[in-house]
């Protein structure tokens, strides 16, 4: 883009990770991250313009979810949050986590994930009642084998980096015409995130990417979100947060499609109170955030 965008009150980073040298590293863990706190991260924010917040587990920490609800309370009720928890988590705890702003549970299929395949589709029916999503890495091109799993996904489905195809894929191709089936059925969002994970021609332009993430947009704009993927850990040399943002936004052909990207597909995913087209609140009926459901509906959903 050649002007810089226009701030939007709610507009959402949909994916970063924070990490504290205060909490310790899970014995999975397959990096040493950076220190990336909470108040840094408030200063990127602040400069793309941005005043909401999804911060996610990051595989470092396994089950151990401490430093991310520390961030959550750290960057006030404008944040929310991706938990990762075992396949046997009480009722009781994913209330506790609800309250705390977590909306989601990730499925990380690369390295140093822990929750397996096998568990997806009844983690899913468990959290739907919560109207939580499964946020779900993997290798793009392992799409058309698990689609018959993630077609009877009974909530929201939410997939990282542009499908993070991790090689060569057409457009015309089967992992593409999977995916698309997927945002097709309307409980599906795609992050359109990180090109340099799967970009071979590199930045300013990722040129390679372009044609795929192109494609979402224009097909799907009710069903993209955007994300930083801050503090881009082992990413050499560190992205500029700008420029991905901007990227991103020359994706669309118009703003009001840009303001959904940003605003109005991120509150709806993420359970956030709507905003008017002017980016002020509407009204207060729209705005009411569900609370916490009981926990009895989450067991209601799990016995039918």
């Amino acid at each position: 883009m050649t002007t810089p965008p226009i701030a939007y009150a709610g507009a959402c980073d949909c994916h970063v990770h924070i990490y504290e040298d205060a909490w310790p590293l899970a014995p999975t863990a397959t990096f040493k991250p950076p220190h990336a706190p909470a108040s840094a991260y408030r200063e990127v924010r602040r400069a793309l313009g941005l005043t909401r917040t999804i911060v996610v587990q990051p595989t470092g920490y396994g089950f151990d979810n401490r430093c991310t609800l520390s961030a959550l309370e750290q960057l006030g009720p404008e944040a929310r949050g991706i938990a990762v928890v075992p396949l046997d988590v009480a009722d009781d705890e994913l209330e506790r986590l609800h309250r705390a702003g977590i909306r989601g549970v990730r499925f990380m299929m690369l390295a140093g994930g822990l929750l397996p395949w096998s568990g997806l589709e009844d983690m899913a029916a468990r959290i739907a009642p919560l109207s939580w999503n499964i946020n779900l890495q993997l290798d793009g091109r392992e799409l058309p084998q698990r689609m018959a799993m993630l077609e009877r996904v009974p909530g929201r489905l939410v997939i990282d980096h542009i499908g993070k195809f991790l090689g060569p894929t057409p457009l015309d191709g089967e992992a593409v015409g999977a995916l698309c089936r997927l945002l097709d059925k309307g409980n599906c969002w795609i992050k359109l995130a990180a090109p340099y994970e799967t970009s071979k021609s590199g930045p300013p332009a990722y040129g390679d990417a372009v044609p795929l993430a192109r494609l979402l947009a224009q097909r799907y704009p009710e069903r993209c979100v955007w994300a930083s993927n801050w503090p881009h850990p082992n990413v050499k040399p560190e992205p500029s947060n700008a420029a991905l943002l901007d990227w991103a936004l020359a994706l669309f052909d118009s703003e009001p499609v840009r303001r959904k990207l940003r605003v109005d597909n991120p509150a709806e995913l993420y359970g956030f109170p709507l905003l008017s087209a002017e980016g002020f609140h509407g009204p207060a009926s729209a705005q009411a955030e569900p609370g916490p459901r009981p926990v009895s509906g989450i067991r209601a959903a799990r016995r039918s």
